[in-house]
């Protein structure tokens, strides 16, 4: 599909099933992509990918427990059993634990947000990285950061760190893969009308608006602004970027 934004590419996408990840489905495969969704909620992962079929795109999914190493790796190696190849990648899932200063953060959700935010980033990483050398063998991979990782974060201690630890697995992958024609970034969302940032409201209520106050925009994202900026950088059009947390936030840091 020529003149669309990722013609013909083979995408594969963690945390598909809702939030930015099924904004990010949905726009890949009408930007020309053959999309496979991963996440652990079929019902989910079912119910976009019979909406990207119906609208005429192309999308197969996968249920997978990010958390499990052989999963990760098995969901990756599908889509190239689907299409022959991948090329590029959205690493978007990730978790939260209960808001709250560090010392209320108890060590079994410390140990859960880091295994499926910090952990499940890597080993999809490497998975991916192995599937684009082997196959389509230059490719690009977005991981979904934060704005939350570019500054403290009093109430969400633990995503934070992990957030900002992707950051360093972004950088790092640029440096080492960039040779090979790998590009590897980030996307930094701010406030973005998710399910995950909805949950966190009403166990704070009010910390949307509050967010939104600090906000230059003044509002929150709908999810489909950040599924965006994972396009474009995907895409050809950002063949020049590489190692970059692009800040998707509104002008929340500026």
């Amino acid at each position: 599909m020529n003149g669309t934004l990722l013609g013909d590419k083979v995408a594969f996408i963690t945390g598909a099933g809702r939030g930015i990840g099924a904004a990010a489905a949905r726009l890949f495969a009408r930007e020309g992509a053959k999309v496979l969704l991963a996440a652990r909620t079929e019902a989910q992962l079912k119910a976009v990918t019979d909406e990207i079929r119906e609208a005429g795109g192309v999308a197969d999914y996968v249920v997978c427990d990010l958390a499990d190493p052989a999963a990760v790796r098995a969901a990756v190696d599908r889509a190239v059993e689907l299409h022959g190849r991948l090329d590029v990648a959205f690493n978007n899932a990730a978790t939260n634990a209960p808001p709250g200063p560090m010392d209320q953060t108890t060590e079994a959700d410390f140990d859960h947000v880091y295994a499926v935010n910090l952990k499940a980033p890597w080993l999809a990483m490497v998975a991916e990285i192995t599937a684009i050398r082997a196959t389509a063998g230059t490719g690009a991979i977005v991981n979904n950061s934060s704005v939350g990782s570019l500054m403290a974060n009093p109430e969400l201690p633990a995503y934070g760190a992990m957030k900002r630890g992707v950051n360093s697995l972004t950088a790092s992958a640029a440096a080492t893969y960039g040779p090979e024609g790998i590009r590897v970034n980030a996307i930094a969302p701010g406030t973005t009308l998710t399910e995950m940032v909805l949950d966190w409201d009403q166990a704070s209520p009010g910390v949307i608006d509050r967010l939104n106050a600090g906000t230059p925009l003044g509002r929150a994202a709908d999810p489909a602004e950040v599924a965006e900026a994972a396009a474009w950088l995907l895409s050809d059009r950002a063949s020049y970027v590489t190692g970059t947390v692009l800040r998707v936030d509104g002008g929340m840091l500026s």
